[in-house]
């Protein structure tokens, strides 16, 4: 059914009356695209494969595997490749005609764009060796995904191809930037001579790792089981606790602790979908027991 005015639901989403699709529409899609291929071409450069420094050999190796007791290991960066695929097909679907004027794709579209040069950015900075000023970029980062991921909550998807592109692309993203900005933080109070001042490194990785899992629940339980922050989240925990078991810096405390943080998260978050899933149902017989009666 078309909007024709401002919505409300009983779950508190919001959407906004489209108004006809203009040049501003027009301008949004295109920087959009162009910011998406802007941080294809920086993954490229992190990665090394033509020019650049690989990440983990840049900034004196303090974000490699084995730099610090909160990084994944190699292993867990496979899923940038996934991230950029998926950012890469929001650029495309939000630039169909039929998205244009999309209300949702308006609310988001430029918050998501520099989210993508800041990601681009974070990479120039590490390849400059400017560790401090990566863990300021990607701590904004974190926080302005965080705002998209609440934009979209509040704006549900109008198609499941909607919601698979755009929130599972975002959901992906902003699960990963959580991990990645812990490890970062770690890094770089690492490279600053940190030794954990009144505990031991142990306890602040542990420490960490439960902030992060913390927020994992709340993006789960905000999100109302969106699947997608889940699945990137536990994967870089479950990396991190992968590589303190198995590599070095090995802690076998800090590896449970992140194990346990990443099954905490998923049950939490599959516990918020299965109720979501239920109230929905209910939702909906309720409705219809409410139309039967009214036409009885």
């Amino acid at each position: 059914m078309a909007t024709t005015g401002n919505e409300g639901s009983a779950d508190g989403s919001v959407a906004t009356a489209a108004r006809p699709a203009g040049a501003a529409d027009t301008l949004r899609q295109v920087v959009v695209l162009l910011t998406s291929l802007l941080a294809i071409a920086g993954a490229f450069l992190g990665s090394g494969a033509f020019i650049g420094t690989p990440i983990q050999d840049a900034a004196g190796g303090w974000l490699d595997a084995d730099s610090t007791l909160l990084a994944p290991a190699r292993p867990a960066f496979a899923i940038w490749s996934v991230i950029y695929a998926g950012l890469f097909a929001y650029a495309l679907w939000q630039l169909l005609p039929a998205q244009r004027a999309a209300p949702r794709h308006r609310r988001v579209g430029y918050g998501v764009a520099l989210s993508l040069v800041l990601n681009a950015l974070w990479i120039g900075v590490v390849q400059l060796g400017l560790l401090g000023a990566s863990l300021a970029v990607i701590a904004v980062l974190a926080a302005l995904l965080g705002w998209i991921f609440l934009q979209l909550r509040r704006m549900p998807a109008r198609s499941a191809l909607d919601g698979i592109i755009t929130d599972g692309s975002i959901g992906l993203y902003l699960g990963w930037v959580v991990v990645a900005t812990a490890a970062n933080a770690t890094a770089v109070l690492a490279a600053a001579g940190f030794d954990g001042g009144p505990f031991e490194p142990i306890v602040w990785a542990v420490i960490v790792i439960a902030v992060a899992g913390g927020i994992g629940v709340a993006i789960g339980l905000a999100g109302r089981g969106r699947l997608a922050p889940m699945v990137s989240l536990c994967w870089g925990l479950a990396w991190i606790g992968v590589a303190r078991l198995t590599d070095e810096p090995a802690s076998r405390i800090t590896g449970i602790a992140a194990l346990i943080a990443a099954g905490v998260v998923a049950v939490v978050t599959i516990g918020a979908r299965i109720g979501t899933i239920v109230m929905e149902r209910a939702d909906r017989q309720d409705r219809l027991r409410q139309e039967a009666a009214a036409t009885a």
